[in-house]
């Protein structure tokens, strides 16, 4: 496991799980929201976006932690393994409304409300992003270590066996 996809529905928890996998891992985390966004609340260029993630893709190691279908069949030609985060809706916006005024590391500003159309992309997230995600899983899945969770404490446990693998 070196260079790791962490991808889901918004709200799911993926920054989370990939704060968790790195410290277990100590590999180095990188957020796209991070990367798209900027401080100002807008977006980087696509063609900027799609450079800056190639020279993060050529590193040797690396916990990339994001959707951004535009781009992720190009990720999991690169990756070796994939975290997928299937929770179900109402997970996914409890979660989403959970960090609604809190500062976090992996986003540029504070959200200080729920946007409605981000709120409707969480919504429509099962039927018109994850159908295609499990098409890609399924054209790259050869010789990568595929995880998918339905609920955090799959996910969970999955982090604390890594982390009693790693520590004997």
């Amino acid at each position: 496991m070196l260079k790791v996809l962490v991808i889901g529905s918004p709200g799911a928890g993926k920054s989370t799980f990939a704060r968790k996998l790195s410290a277990v891992t100590g590999l180095p985390l990188y957020y796209l929201d991070l990367l798209w966004h900027k401080p100002d609340k807008t977006n980087l260029a696509a063609e900027e976006f799609d450079l800056r993630l190639n020279e993060m893709m050529e590193k040797t190691q690396w916990i990339i932690d994001g959707n951004y279908l535009r781009t992720l069949e190009l990720r999991l030609q690169s990756c070796d393994t994939v975290f997928l985060l299937d929770f179900p809706l109402e997970v996914c916006l409890s979660g989403a409304k959970s960090r609604i005024g809190k500062k976090r590391e992996d986003f540029p500003w504070i959200e200080a409300e729920m946007d409605e159309e981000f709120k409707q992309w969480i919504v429509d997230f099962p039927k018109d992003q994850l159908p295609h995600i499990y098409e890609l899983l399924e054209k790259y899945k050869d010789g990568k270590e595929i995880f998918v969770f339905y609920t955090r404490e799959e996910a969970d446990r999955c982090l604390r066996k890594l982390s009693s693998d790693k520590n004997g």
